[in-house]
């Protein structure tokens, strides 16, 4: 039997990598948990939602707000965690800095890595610093696991061998669809904060946007900027509401309120801030909106496994091929192209429907299936 240390720390590692521990245990494999202490409130809450309980939890000190730091004490942390856990494949998703560390510790005690969401690339500077991390992960990895065939030729291309590389899918359509179905069988907004609950049951049936903003390089002006897009949609289209959940960071947050407290009394009737939402409350809203305007890569994956087309309020995406697909539209951060595709999509109901695929290009629900496959054919 081979075992498995899954790191993680964030919310989209967590999302992500649940569908491959559930699995894996479901083959009889043993596969324990490193959290890796990020996003450490909202972590726990989605370990106890998909009853993927951590073995190992670290907990980091941001004595000093800096990149450097945080992989050094993450660097050290899960080095001492790995040598605890002794185990014989180390999993790690994505581009986030405990994916990195955590291949890196993988590498320098000699443990095969598992890097699962493989080969996205933007070939720009940004996002920083995630796609730095992605390649170098590239270079650390023994398995590689692409969702696309674009990212499969961006392996390739940097002299990845084929024989590492396995095209699955994305693991997070196999958990968006895995909560649709849970909730079918459940109440469908568990934990949607009270504000939002009583605004949703206000204003629905009228068509909602989504509105989700956090990458590093939008804070500051970027985000003042898509606020004042967001205020202005509201005054041109008086069916429209707009639920918004905000990026802890006060600055990010105080930018926000800042730009919507210059609305009319009528538009920010129709404007929700509230909390950031749990992950079953983030695919219940995503299910109902119109369509949602974010820099999130995640959020564009999970729009399109929903048939919700997608306004990606950045220069370039890693999810290209959701705008090659026809379900995404790249707008920046420029309010006037916010505006005039925003207002297309609510007035042309041709070009929402062209929007709306019959099948997300990052998969088919079965990824995680063809990961465990593979993982445990090859090792």
């Amino acid at each position: 039997m081979t075992s498995y240390l899954a790191c993680m720390g964030t919310r989209p590692e967590i999302i992500k990598m649940a569908p491959v521990y559930r699995t894996l245990k479901e083959r009889g494999q043993t596969v324990r948990v490193l959290h890796t202490g990020q996003h450490d409130g909202m972590a726990q809450a989605l370990y106890r939602f998909f009853d993927m309980t951590p073995d190992y939890n670290m907990h980091i000190e941001r004595k000093v707000p800096t990149l450097s730091h945080l992989t050094a004490e993450l660097m050290q942390g899960m080095d001492e965690q790995v040598a605890r856990a002794q185990p014989d494949v180390v999993l790690v998703q994505g581009d986030t800095a405990s994916a990195l560390v955590g291949a890196m510790v993988g590498y320098f005690r000699h443990i095969p890595v598992a890097h699962i969401e493989a080969g996205l690339r933007t070939g720009l500077p940004e996002p920083f610093p995630e796609e730095k991390n992605r390649e170098l992960i590239g270079r650390l990895a023994s398995w590689h696991f692409p969702p696309t065939p674009k990212a499969t030729a961006n392996l390739l291309h940097e002299g990845i061998p084929a024989h590492q590389i396995h095209e699955v899918g994305n693991t997070v359509i196999d958990t968006a669809l895995w909560v649709k179905r849970r909730m079918l069988h459940e109440q469908p907004d568990p934990g949607l904060a009270p504000d939002a609950l009583q605004f949703l049951a206000k204003h629905l049936p009228a068509r909602l946007l989504l509105v989700t903003a956090h990458r590093r390089e939008n804070w500051g002006q970027p985000i003042r900027l898509i606020a004042s897009a967001v205020g202005e949609l509201l005054k041109r289209h008086h069916d429209l509401v707009v639920v918004w959940p905000m990026h802890p960071n006060p600055d990010v947050r105080q930018d926000i309120h800042t730009a919507c407290n210059a609305l009319s009394a009528e538009c920010r009737n129709r404007l929700c801030l509230t909390e950031p939402l749990n992950y079953p409350s983030l695919i219940s809203l995503l299910a109902h909106c119109h369509f949602t305007l974010t820099d999130s890569g995640g959020i564009q994956e999970e729009a399109s496994a929903l048939r919700r087309p997608v306004l990606i309020t950045r220069e370039s995406t890693e999810r290209q091929e959701l705008v090659d697909a026809g379900g995404a539209w790249l707008v920046g951060t420029d309010p006037d192209c916010i505006v005039e595709h925003a207002s297309k999509l609510l007035n042309d109901k041709a070009t929402y429907q062209s929007m709306q695929l019959s099948q997300s290009p990052f998969g088919d629900g079965q990824s995680s299936q063809r990961i465990a496959d593979i993982l445990t054919r090859m090792h």
